[in-house]
């Protein structure tokens, strides 16, 4: 059994010798993903476990990629992606430029989801998309654009059923059992290690999507990150979050309005 005593001592360590701020995750999630990674590389005991992530630069990049990685697909919640398709981006149509933030990318499934609704929309041309992660493995991932053909069947449905109306594979070439995405959807995406955590905004946004990231934050490390997201959100931009986050219990909640039932929300003050 792990003690929390323990947890920190490894949290201090990682901050101390590697600037990664674990302090105000979630101390469950946290704790859970460290023992399975624990029982997964068959540690005798958690010294030796610390000493090897204080020691070796190659397993502490494991470390960060199990401890960071999230579950993801092509167009998640198909009815959040109809929300966006019919009443946010209609709105970001009316602007010169549009300019997109999704945090915590992980390995850019949604990143393409979304450039396929802008380029359908005819505003890819005109637009740009930031995605941000932690995670360098998952960021490399995603600049690829390659996904397993297994899971085309299920993000096919999912595009269906938020709306689209073109032949899904119309986006992507299909190659030994995997499939890469057209460049004309990559080129207008950058991808960049940023900490949620620690970094600072580095642009203004007109849309900023983060779902499923804020549920592995403490209250005050969420409160941290929606306050860097109000301050990199252009006037009336628009908010996503997760279907299991909320600005509801936020400081910022008189500041913003949701849309519908969609944790979509807009900037009004």
């Amino acid at each position: 059994m792990i003690e929390e005593s323990e947890i920190d001592l490894l949290v201090n360590d990682l901050y101390e010798l590697y600037g990664y701020d674990f302090t105000n995750y979630a101390k469950a999630s946290l704790k859970r993903r460290i023992v399975r990674l624990l029982v997964l590389d068959k540690f005798p005991s958690f010294a030796e476990f610390r000493y090897r992530i204080r020691t070796d630069a190659d397993y502490l990049k494991r470390f960060v990629e199990e401890i960071t990685v999230t579950v993801t697909e092509m167009f998640r919640d198909p009815s959040f992606y109809k929300v966006l398709r019919t009443e946010v981006i209609p709105t970001l149509a009316t602007k010169p430029f549009v300019r997109v933030w999704h945090a915590g990318c992980a390995t850019g499934e949604e990143v393409f989801s979304l450039a396929i609704l802008l380029k359908e929309a005819k505003l890819l041309h005109k637009s740009l998309l930031y995605a941000t992660d932690l995670n360098p493995a998952a960021l490399e991932k995603a600049k690829k654009g390659i996904f397993p053909l297994a899971q085309m069947k299920q993000y096919s449905e999912n595009y269906i059923e938020s709306g689209g109306v073109q032949d899904f594979s119309s986006y992507y070439t299909a190659m030994y059992g995997q499939v890469k995405f057209d460049e004309s959807l990559a080129e207008k995406m950058i991808f960049s290690i940023h900490n949620l955590v620690s970094d600072r905004s580095f642009n203004e946004f007109d849309l900023i999507l983060c779902r499923n990231v804020l549920i592995y934050f403490d209250k005050a490390l969420q409160d941290r990150v929606l306050n860097l997201f109000d301050d990199s959100l252009g006037q009336l931009g628009y908010l996503a979050l997760g279907s299991k986050e909320t600005l509801k219990f936020s400081a910022l909640k008189s500041t913003f309005t949701q849309l519908n039932k969609e944790k979509i929300w807009r900037k009004v003050s």
